[in-house]
């Protein structure tokens, strides 16, 4: 791993992004504890995705419009179905069937997810001149390795958060907050 490798998806990762925002959403809802499969699905996924652009498939998904459509009008759906689960977030009843992400599902999120696949496909300019099993290994380590401390950080911060958000009120701003901007990235969808 280059630094220039290192420092290019550490801020791709780190900046406000879908996985930025549940994580921190859910570390303020359920808790640092209940959070950690969502952390390591979204680490795992994140590396997954990175290492499977190595191989080509982020090529042959700027190769065919219609398949990148198809993931675009999925991730818009998905993002504003979670922005809607924030918006509607109550911390005083706190619907028994609200809980963070399972592991399986923070995974298959980031199949969806367009910024991972944005930064994905610019990180493979850093690692062009590997084969392409080195570079799918080289993307998915430094993608899973770098996207844990990411995710470690903003769940984190979300789980002090929730001291500050006992109040009703700033439970409701907050994650009606949360949603808007998790709302906003499924327009950034297809731009």
């Amino acid at each position: 791993m280059t630094a220039a490798l290192a420092g290019f998806v550490f801020l791709g990762l780190f900046s406000p992004g879908p996985n930025v925002i549940l994580l921190t959403a859910s570390g303020a809802r359920f808790g640092f504890r209940a959070t950690v499969p969502h952390i390591l699905g979204v680490a795992l996924g994140v590396g997954i995705t990175a290492g499977v652009t190595g191989l080509g498939v982020g090529a042959l998904l700027l190769a065919r419009p219609g398949l990148t459509l198809v993931l675009k009008i999925a991730a818009c759906a998905w993002i504003l179905w979670m922005a809607r689960a924030l918006w509607l977030s109550d911390p005083v009843t706190r619907d028994a069937r609200a809980r963070p992400f399972t592991l399986l599902e923070a995974v298959l999120f980031q199949w969806v997810n367009p910024k991972v696949w944005a930064v994905a496909l610019a990180a493979t300019a850093f690692v062009a001149e590997l084969a392409p099993g080195a570079k799918a290994v080289t993307l998915a380590l430094t993608f899973s390795v770098l996207n844990l401390g990411v995710c470690l950080f903003w769940t984190s911060a979300g789980a002090l958060l929730a001291r500050l958000l006992a109040d009703p009120l700033r439970w409701r701003l907050f994650m009606r907050g949360m949603a808007v901007a998790l709302a906003a990235f499924s327009v950034l969808v297809f731009l």
